[in-house]
């Protein structure tokens, strides 16, 4: 007897989970507290300026702060931590948030806090009082604040003793400082000012700069709320005037292994170019490390200089540990000379990975061996070594795990990564902005098979660099990359036991295509490095992939010309791809308070073929679903466009031998909603966030292309091919990487015409007929209302 699944009472089922939670979460954790104890259950702050009102939430202490409104975070708490009715006072597990029991100490030193928080803001006459209703051990917190009048600036003066100091501070503050007459009174602007007049002073030679010098007077009492400040920055005691350094010879030693330096150190005698360099670890080559020591003889000690080679030291990925200290000149000139030392890590290590990739219709497995050596030629050379293998089988066909496995991948590849630009005849200076630039070396073979259908292989080989234009902006430019095809269908044309309509799948043509392709690529990303953030920002990645003009440049002047048949002009006695492909993902992050976080993202690309091709590549064609994508389809199985396996692959055999292969396509169209808050704080050790999301898109082909009619892009048709799905998600965060769980929904199913297309409502009433009816006419594949997917990291 089959069984089926109950969609209502699945929905029953989880209307019925989350009321259950709800009304568990609302019950009052105050039968677990002692009977003098209250539960603060609100927290407001009263008459305060809009712009201050959460800054100055935050000084109310955390252990007195009420829970949201569900409370979840406190349930688990209580699940975990009472004992005998009671909270327990030891062994307590690090799961929830306690509930915030009400402290009268706490109380005021909060009260305190935020009457601080507003002087500092020029309320120099703020009061704030507290008020405390206790009911049924429920407590309400309330704090009345009076601000009084704001100060502003009046008068701003500089008493500076050394005059070269109050020369070079008067002719840099206007990029910088915040201090203004006029201005609202903060503390906040004099501490930056601060920091900044340090800064400016360390990067002019003032070695023995430090903050303290930098003081403020502030005179409040005048009239009309304005006060006058005054800005000292005193000289070194018992000295006239603050002294400026140069740098000396640097001493640059490595230390012999990862367990650092030995108590007596043989240094080398040779100097050159005012730097020492010694390496006892023998393992190293001078010129790839000291290229990006920025601290050179002659010139004025500058700590932007030393922190820039802090960075690139770090960057080189073969150093653990980076210390820079600095000794006097024994001449007593003003000389500072550097000392850097540099602790190696482990060079060379073996990683073996493995993943299960798997969803409701197929599982996979896939084993990868990394080899890794982070030295290859002494110069923090980078070299991987990759070999990786796959299977994918079907399930739920009523067969056994390994009876079913339609489709094998290996791979071998090898990367070789230069930390730095190399250009012939161009001699690149070490990169002073950014990062560390790279140059890479890569080539690879891959071979898949997909059984009885046909096999592939493709051997590339690249050259690519990589540079940073600044902290945001990064720049990846590949000016060689060479591919070459080759493989072949695994089914004879001729037999009249191919199932009908199997070869009518143009993207098979690809796949026994032999041919070149030489080309260039470009990618641009802004913002990158704030994707780990919690900020308001935009992100941007593009990019573009060119093949085949320089190839068929010499194919003209070779004499080999394709012609109106359709037959290919060839270099090498191969024809070669002439193509396209842009691609870009643009993304709108915005904070909204705490770590609520919604991102809004577009994703788009097109590849067309033009030339020599007639088609795009079968690795150049996009693909719809997935866990970064649609989330609510299976990756490979959306589209394209109005596409409807069941009509237009009539045998079930087709249907099966071309899984995955005949729902690719030219263009590729995607939109992300995302909601993104947190369920725990403590959850094992780490956080559990949550999410909910909307994504929207499809794949579609470009009507030159030789595929179904109803797979082509046209503007008009747009509405009714886009495909809609819901859901939510987890994030478990165990701040090194998170891994993810994402229940997608179907909405609106493209496949279906008319009101069919909102499959929604069939989830809700009537979905196993719907099922069955599909499976009828779509046979192996079934309807799956709910997908599920599970990652590490975020989607997007």
């Amino acid at each position: 007897m089959k069984a089926y699944y109950n969609y209502k009472s699945s929905v029953q089922f989880g209307a019925i989970l989350l009321f259950i939670i709800v009304f568990v979460t609302g019950c009052s954790s105050t039968k677990y507290i002692e009977d003098y104890q209250s539960i603060v259950k609100h927290v407001d702050i009263d008459s305060i300026d809009k712009a201050f009102e959460e800054e100055a939430y935050n000084y109310i202490q955390k252990d007195i702060r009420p829970t949201s409104t569900i409370g979840i975070n406190v349930l688990i708490y209580n699940v975990f931590n009472t004992k005998n009715g009671k909270y327990k006072t030891s062994d307590i597990k690090p799961l929830g948030t306690p509930p915030p029991i009400l402290d009268s100490a706490l109380v005021e030193i909060s009260r305190t806090q935020i009457e601080k928080f507003l002087n500092s803001k020029g309320y120099f006459k703020a009061k704030v009082k507290s008020d405390i209703k206790v009911k049924n051990q429920r407590a309400d917190l309330h704090f009345k604040v009076d601000p009084g009048p704001v100060f502003s600036v009046n008068k701003i003066k500089y008493e500076i003793a050394d005059p070269k100091v109050k020369d070079l501070y008067l002719s840099k503050k206007e990029a910088f400082t915040h201090l203004k007459e006029g201005m609202r009174y903060d503390d906040d602007s004099l501490g930056y000012e601060r920091d900044q007049i340090y800064q400016v002073m360390k990067e002019n030679g003032y070695f023995e700069f430090a903050r303290p010098y930098v003081k403020y007077d502030v005179d409040s009492n005048l009239n009309a709320s304005k006060a006058n400040v005054t800005l000292f920055i005193d000289n070194p005691l018992n000295k006239s005037a603050h002294q400026q350094f140069t740098l000396g010879e640097t001493n640059l030693i490595i230390a012999p292994d990862a367990d650092g330096f030995p108590d007596t150190l043989n240094m080398n005698d040779k100097v050159f170019r005012g730097l020492r360099y010694t390496d006892l670890s023998k393992k190293f080559r001078r010129n790839p490390i000291v290229r990006y020591n920025f601290l050179r003889e002659s010139e004025m000690y500058n700590i932007w200089n030393e922190n820039l080679t802090y960075d690139r030291m770090y960057e080189l990925n073969v150093f653990k540990n980076v210390k820079i200290d600095y000794n006097k000149a024994q001449d007593s000139s003003n000389k500072v000379l550097p000392v850097i030392q540099l602790i190696p890590q482990k060079i060379m290590s073996n990683r073996v990975e493995g993943e299960v990739p798997f969803n409701a219709g197929t599982v996979g497995f896939t084993l990868s061996n990394t080899y890794t050596n982070n030295n290859l030629f002494r110069g923090a050379e980078r070299f991987e070594f990759q070999v990786k293998g796959g299977l994918q089988s079907r399930i739920g066909q009523g067969r056994g795990l390994f009876n079913d496995i339609y489709q094998r991948d290996f791979s071998v590849s090898a990367n070789l990564t230069v930390p730095r630009l190399m250009l012939p005849l161009i001699t690149a200076r070490p990169s002073r902005k950014g990062g560390m630039p790279h140059t890479i070396f890569s080539s690879s073979y891959t071979f898949a098979l997909q059984k009885d259908i046909f096999e592939r292989r493709l051997f590339q080989t690249s050259l690519t660099y990589e540079f940073v234009e600044s902290k945001s902006k990064f720049h990846t430019v590949t000016p060689l990359n060479f591919e070459y095809r080759f493989g072949g269908l695994l089914i004879d044309s001729n037999s009249t036991n191919v199932p009908s309509g199997l070869l009518d799948v143009y993207t098979l043509s690809q796949l026994i295509r032999k041919d070149l392709t030489l080309g260039i690529k470009y990618s641009y990303s802004l913002n990158a490095d704030k994707l780990v953030g919690n900020s308001d920002f935009i992100y941007f990645r593009g990019s573009l992939d060119m093949a085949g003009n320089l190839l068929q440049l010499v194919s003209k002047l070779g004499g080999s010309k394709g012609d109106e048949n359709g037959k290919d002009a060839k270099v090498l006695g191969l024809p070669f791809n002439q193509y396209v492909r842009p691609e870009v993902d643009l993304r709108w992050y915005k904070n909204l308070g705490g770590e609520k976080q919604f991102v809004a993202r577009i994703n788009a690309g097109v590849g067309y073929a033009y030339g020599n091709s007639r088609y795009i590549q079968f690795e150049k064609l996009f693909a719809a679903g997935g866990s970064s994508g649609v989330r609510a389809w299976q990756a490979r199985t959306l589209g394209p466009g109005n596409y409807s396996r069941g009509e237009r692959l009539p045998d079930e055999a087709v249907r099966k031998a071309l899984y995955g292969l005949d729902q690719l396509a030219d263009i590729h169209i995607e939109s992300n909603l995302e909601y993104r808050y947190k369920l725990l704080n403590k959850f094992f050790g780490a956080k559990l966030k949550g999410a909910f999301f909307l994504d929207a898109g499809n794949v579609w082909n470009i009507a030159s292309s030789d595929g179904f009619e109803e797979t082509y892009f046209k503007l008009d048709k747009l509405g009714s091919q886009i495909a809609l799905g819901t859901g939510m998600g987890f994030r478990y965060d165990v701040q090194y990487f998170v891994f993810r769980f994402d229940i997608g929904l179907k909405l609106k199913d493209p496949q279906f015409q008319g009101s069919d297309q909102w499959v929604i409502s069939k989830f809700l009433g009537g979905g196993r007929a719907f099922k069955d009816e599909y499976y009828l006419k779509n046979s192996p594949d079934r309807y799956r209302f709910v997908q599920y997917n599970f990652g590490i990291g975020m989607p997007f």
